[in-house]
C-alpha cells in the first residue's frame, strides 16, 4: 500500500479526529490514522488516489493537504492567532465582568459608569465576543451536529447562547432587565484561554520532529573527478566520495574508506564516550567527527539514513498513541440532547398545560433550565484542575505537556529507565587510580591535556610539568616526554603485557574504561574512568519499588556495565546492548503487560519516549528527548518521577470531585427550574456558584505537599 501523510486543519477535539478517521476507514482501499496532537493523518492507500481522500476530508468541513516540511512551522502562526484572540476577548469581557458589582448588595459606593450599565452597550460588546471572537465554537459545534455527534463546543455554544439570548430578550422586553451578557463573554474567554494552553502543549510534538530535521547537515563536501565540490546534502550521489573534517557532522551514512578518527555518536547511542573509527567501519548521519579528517563512501540515500529512520519512528510512535477522550466530551454526547429535550418539554408543558398560552412564563422556565444547565462548571472542571496541578508540578520542577498525561501518569505500573544521563551523570569521571604515585598521576594529567579524547578530558589537568614530543596513536592512546621521562597512556592494544595489573585490569574493565600507564618503559599502573551513578538514583528507584512499580534498565552499553549499574541501584530487569530502534521494541514488549513510563535523555531515546504510554525526559538531556516526551523533569532529578505520579493521582481525584460539583447543581437545579420555581437570574447565580466551587476546589492542588 502507498503511504501518505496529510496535514489536517480545523480539528478542535478528539471527536473531530475520531470522526475523520471513521469516515476515511469506510472508504475502499484506505487505512487511516488521525492524530489530533500532531494534526496529521497517516493514510495507507490501495488503488485510490490521495486527492480523493483529501476531497473526503474537505467534504466533512476540515482542511487537508499533503504534508510538507513548512507545516512544521504552521503551528507557531496558529498559536499566535489563538493568543491574540484570548487577549482581545479578555479586554472586551472585563467591562462586562465589572458590571456585576452594580447588581451586588453593599456595592453602592463602587464607581459604575452609566454606559457600562446600558443594556444596549452590553449587548454590543457581548455580541462581538459571542459571534466575532467565539465563531470557532459555532463552526466546530455545527460540524459536530451535522456529523451526528456532540462535543464540548456544542455545550459551549448552548450555554453561552442561552445566557446571551435570554439577555437579549430581557433587553428588548423589560424596563429593568436582568442581564447575563457577562456570563457568556467570560465563559468564552476562559475556554479560549484553556484551548490556547492546550494548543501550546500539542505543538511540542511537531517541535520534536522539526528539531530532528534540523540535525541534518545542509551541505556536504564531495570529491568528484578528483576535485572537491560543496553540494546540498540531498544531491549527494552513491558514487560520491564525501570529505569530512574534524568538528563537522557526517552528512550521510557511509563507510570510511580513508583516515582514522573518533566519532561522537551520543546523539544516536546516548553514550558520552566517543567511538574510534577507521577504514571499513560505518559512520552515521548527524554524528560528529572529532579528531581526524576522513573520506567516506555513502551507503544509504539521504531518506534512508539512521537519522531519517529515527524521525520516521518518532512520527509513527506519536501517531499510534491513543487519544484520551476527556470526561466532559464523553458526557456531552448524552448531556446535551437530554438538557435540550428537558427544556423543550418544559416550554411545551408550561405553554399548553400549566399556563394555557402564557408565552413569557413558558419561555422563562425553559430558559431557566438551559441557564442552570449551562456547562460553565462542566467546562471548567477539567482545565482548572489541570492548570492548578500542572502549576504546582512546575513549582516542583515537573513539566507536564498536557492534561492527558496527568491522567495517564497515575495509572503507570512499570517504569523503563535509560542508563546514561538518567541513572548515571552522563559525563566520564576518574573512579580508580591503581599503582600510581601522586607525581606519576600528575605526569599523566599533564600529557592528557594535549589530547582531545573525552577520556583525556576526564583525566587532564594543567600541572606545570613540561611536556614535549607528544604523539597521538590513533585508536590506542598517547605518548610524550614529561620532565624528561617518556610517558605512555593507552588501551590494551598499546601494550603487550599487563604484568601484575592483569587481574585488576580484568576486574575493572568489566564495568569501566581502563587506561594503562607506562613510564620509561615500565608499567606503573591503571586509571579507570566511568560514568558515575547519580547520588539520588538508588533512593529514587527504592521509591518506585515502594509504589509497586516494575522497574527496568534499558541501555545501549555492554552487558557487564549494565549489570554493575543495575546491581548498585537495585534493578533486576535489564535490557543491555540495545540499539535505538530496538529500544522502541523493548518498550512495546513491556507495554503489552504494563502501563509503561519511559525515562530518558538522549536522541536515541526519542522513539521509545514517544512509544511509551508516558515519556519522561530529563531536563538536562537533549532538546529532542524533551520535545518528544510528555513530561520533563527540569533539573534531571530522577526522584521527580514518583512525584509526577503522585501529582497525577491527586489531580485526577480533584477532577472527579469537580465533576461532582458541576453536576450536583444540574441534578438539583434542573427539576426546580422546570417546575417554574427558579427564576433565570437565580439559575444564573446557581450556575456561577457551581463554577466558583469548581475553581476553589481546583486551587487546593496548588498547596499539595508530597510524601
Amino acid at each position: 500500500m502507498e503511504q501518505h501523510q496529510l496535514t489536517v486543519t480545523g480539528m478542535t477535539c478528539a471527536a473531530c479526529s475520531s470522526r475523520i478517521e471513521k469516515v476515511l476507514n469506510r472508504m475502499d482501499g484506505v487505512d487511516a490514522k488521525v492524530n489530533l496532537a500532531t494534526e496529521v493523518a497517516t493514510v495507507n492507500l490501495d488503488q485510490i488516489q490521495v486527492e480523493q481522500v483529501i476531497a473526503r476530508i474537505e467534504k466533512l468541513g476540515y482542511g487537508a493537504h499533503i504534508r510538507v516540511e513548512e507545516d512544521l512551522y504552521l503551528h507557531e502562526r496558529q498559536l499566535k492567532t489563538k493568543r491574540n484572540r484570548v487577549i482581545l476577548s479578555s479586554i472586551l469581557s472585563l467591562p462586562l465582568l465589572y458590571t456585576m458589582f452594580g447588581h451586588m448588595p453593599y456595592t453602592n459606593n463602587v464607581y459604575m459608569p452609566n454606559i457600562l450599565m446600558n443594556p444596549y452597550f452590553q449587548w454590543f460588546i457581548a455580541s462581538i465576543v459571542q459571534f466575532g471572537i467565539g465563531y470557532p465554537f459555532f463552526i466546530s459545534a455545527y460540524k459536530a451536529l451535522i456529523n451526528k455527534s456532540a462535543n464540548m463546543d456544542v455545550l459551549v455554544v448552548m450555554g453561552t447562547m442561552s445566557a446571551y439570548l435570554y439577555s437579549v430578550y430581557q433587553t428588548l422586553t423589560m424596563h429593568h432587565p436582568h442581564l447575563y451578557f457577562e456570563t457568556s463573554a467570560v465563559l468564552i474567554t476562559l475556554i479560549l484561554l484553556g484551548k490556547y494552553f492546550e494548543a501550546r502543549a500539542k505543538g511540542k510534538s511537531s517541535d520534536a520532529i522539526r528539531k530532528l530535521v534540523q540535525l541534518q547537515s545542509k551541505t556536504a563536501m564531495v570529491e568528484r573527478d578528483g576535485q572537491p565540490l560543496e553540494v546540498p546534502v540531498k544531491y549527494i550521489e552513491m558514487t560520491d566520495i564525501v570529505l569530512v573534517k574534524p568538528g563537522e557532522k557526517f552528512p550521510i551514512d557511509g563507510l570510511i574508506i580513508e583516515g582514522n578518527t573518533s566519532v561522537d555518536e551520543s546523539m544516536l547511542t546516548g553514550e558520552s564516550i566517543p567511538v574510534t573509527k577507521s577504514a571499513g567501519q560505518t559512520v552515521y548521519s548527524a554524528t560528529i567527527n572529532q579528531t581526524g579528517a576522513v573520506k567516506i563512501q555513502p551507503t544509504k540515500a539521504i531518506d534512508d539514513t539512521m537519522l531519517a529512520h529515527i524521525i520516521k519512528i518518532v512520527e509513527q510512535a506519536q501517531g499510534s498513541k491513543a487519544e484520551i477522550q476527556r470526561i466532559a466530551d464523553k458526557v456531552s454526547n448524552v448531556f446535551v440532547p437530554i438538557v435540550v429535550l428537558i427544556a423543550m418539554i418544559t416550554f411545551l408543558l408550561w405553554y399548553f398545560v400549566i399556563t394555557n398560552g402564557d408565552l413569557n412564563a413558558a419561555f422563562q422556565s425553559a430558559i431557566a433550565v438551559l441557564v442552570i444547565a449551562c456547562p460553565c462548571a462542566l467546562g471548567l472542571a477539567t482545565p482548572t484542575s489541570i492548570m492548578a496541578g500542572t502549576g504546582r508540578a512546575a513549582e516542583l520542577g515537573i513539566l507536564f505537556k498536557g492534561g492527558e498525561y496527568l491522567e495517564t501518569s497515575g495509572k503507570l505500573t512499570a517504569i523503563v529507565l535509560d542508563k546514561t544521563g538518567t541513572i548515571t551523570k552522563g559525563q566520564p569521571e576518574v573512579t580508580d587510580i591503581i599503582g600510581l604515585t601522586d607525581k606519576e598521576y600528575q605526569y599523566v594529567q599533564a600529557l592528557e591535556a594535549h589530547s582531545e579524547h573525552p577520556i583525556a578530558s576526564a583525566i587532564s589537568k594543567e600541572t606545570g610539568h613540561k611536556v614535549t614530543s607528544v604523539q597521538s596513536i590513533t585508536g590506542q592512546g598517547i605518548q610524550g616526554v614529561v620532565d624528561g621521562q617518556l610517558v605512555e597512556v593507552g588501551n590494551l592494544k598499546m601494550f603487550n603485557t599487563l604484568g601484575t595489573f592483569e587481574k585488576t585490569y580484568l576486574t575493572l574493565s568489566q564495568s569501566k574504561t581502563v587506561v594503562i600507564v607506562r613510564i620509561d618503559g615500565k608499567l606503573k599502573g591503571l586509571i579507570a574512568v566511568s560514568d558515575p551513578i547519580k547520588e539520588n538514583a538508588k533512593e529514587a528507584i527504592l521509591s518506585m519499588h515502594a509504589m509497586g512499580l516494575e522497574v527496568y534498565l534499558l541501555t545501549g552499553d555492554q552487558k557487564s556495565v549494565a549489570n554493575a549499574v543495575a546491581k548498585e541501584v537495585g534493578i533486576k530487569n535489564i535490557y543491555a546492548e540495545v540499539l535505538p530502534e530496538e529500544k522502541l521494541n523493548v518498550v512495546k514488549t513491556i507495554k503489552a503487560h504494563h502501563k509503561t513510563g519511559m525515562v530518558g535523555d538522549g536522541i536515541n531515546d526519542a522513539p521509545a519516549l514517544a512509544e511509551a504510554d508516558v515519556g519522561i525526559a530529563m531536563g538536562t538531556g537533549t532538546d529532542i528527548a524533551i520535545e518528544t516526551s510528555d513530561i520533563t523533569l527540569v533539573k534531571g532529578d530522577i526522584t521527580k518521577v514518583t512525584e509526577a505520579i503522585q501529582i497525577s493521582k491527586l489531580t485526577v481525584r480533584n477532577i472527579k470531585q469537580n465533576l461532582f460539583f458541576a453536576f450536583i447543581y444540574n441534578i438539583i437545579g434542573i427539576p426546580i427550574a422546570a417546575s417554574g420555581m427558579l427564576a433565570p437570574w437565580i439559575a444564573g447565580a446557581a450556575m456561577a456558584f457551581s463554577s466558583v466551587s469548581v475553581v476553589l476546589n481546583a486551587l487546593r492542588l496548588q498547596r499539595i505537599k508530597l510524601k
